[in-house]
């Protein structure tokens, strides 16, 4: 897998109605819709669920291959959750068995749910950042937050923290891609050998990359710090957020959905 490929952080700038919404309004709507993820369990709850995810897919007019890439990074876990729900599972009408191994319907039907839970709550968050700027993003994520101020809950070093980390993602994967070019001009060989050798040659890509971090995050303290930085005392905000109606609808629609699930779940359909 290429490092480009990697979307994580990603901000594709839109003027679609996705990317009109308010970051309050998008962030409660993912975490109730990760919830409603969570209270599927029939093929009609993840059809809803799955509606309503290419909806807003479709609505961001963001590209789906962008997706497919952002769910590269989580090929191997996919995988390996579906295998050992469907190899682990011994409950239900048998298959195929073989020493500790069995196949069961129950176990296709669960490994099918787990795989399709895991993709859409990847998507979804994807969704998020792929039309939310991450200083709109921590900026909503702060005023949401911002309650626990209160209680003595760090909530503009966390939001800041978490901006840096997703502003410098797309950096540190572009600074890795050119270490590993800069290397394999040298000579150096990352595809060849055994688990340990691969490991061994990872050593002149982490060593010059941390260094690199080091040096990036020092720089960035000292600029913070030449520009008068005191954390949020005394700050304020160029890009005042505002819920319109459209924002409380996304929430209430977020409301109903996870209501409707739930009511799924209760019925047994």
């Amino acid at each position: 897998m290429a490092l480009k490929d990697i979307t994580l952080g990603q901000y594709f700038p839109g003027h679609s109605l996705l990317h009109r919404f308010d970051p309050r309004g998008k962030i409660i709507f993912t975490v109730i819709y990760i919830v409603a993820i969570f209270l599927c369990n029939s093929l009609l709850s993840y059809g809803v669920a799955l509606a309503v995810l290419l909806i807003g897919i479709a609505i961001s007019r963001v590209q789906p291959k962008a997706f497919l890439k952002g769910m590269k990074p989580v090929i191997f876990l996919v995988i390996f959750t579906a295998l050992l729900n469907l190899f682990y599972t011994a409950d239900g009408t048998v298959l195929w068995s073989y020493g500790i191994l069995t196949i069961t319907v129950e176990g296709i039907w669960r490994a099918g749910f787990m795989v399709a839970r895991i993709l859409m709550l990847i998507a979804c968050t994807l969704l998020l950042t792929y039309t939310t700027s991450p200083i709109t993003l921590t900026d909503g994520l702060e005023r949401l937050l911002r309650p626990l101020k209160k209680v003595g809950f760090p909530v503009h070093e966390l939001s800041m923290i978490m901006s840096i980390a997703l502003r410098f993602i797309p950096t540190l994967i572009q600074e890795t891609d050119k270490i590993i070019s800069a290397q394999k001009a040298r000579g150096a060989d990352f595809d060849t050998g055994g688990l340990v050798q691969k490991a061994k040659a990872l050593v002149p890509i982490l060593i010059p990359l941390f260094i690199s971090s080091f040096r990036r995050a020092e720089e960035l303290a000292v600029a913070m710090e030449c520009r008068c930085y005191h954390g949020d005392e005394g700050r304020t905000s160029l890009r005042q957020l505002t819920m319109h109606g459209r924002d409380w609808g996304l929430v209430l629609f977020s409301l109903v959905l996870c209501g409707g699930i739930i009511a799924l779940r209760v019925l047994g359909l």
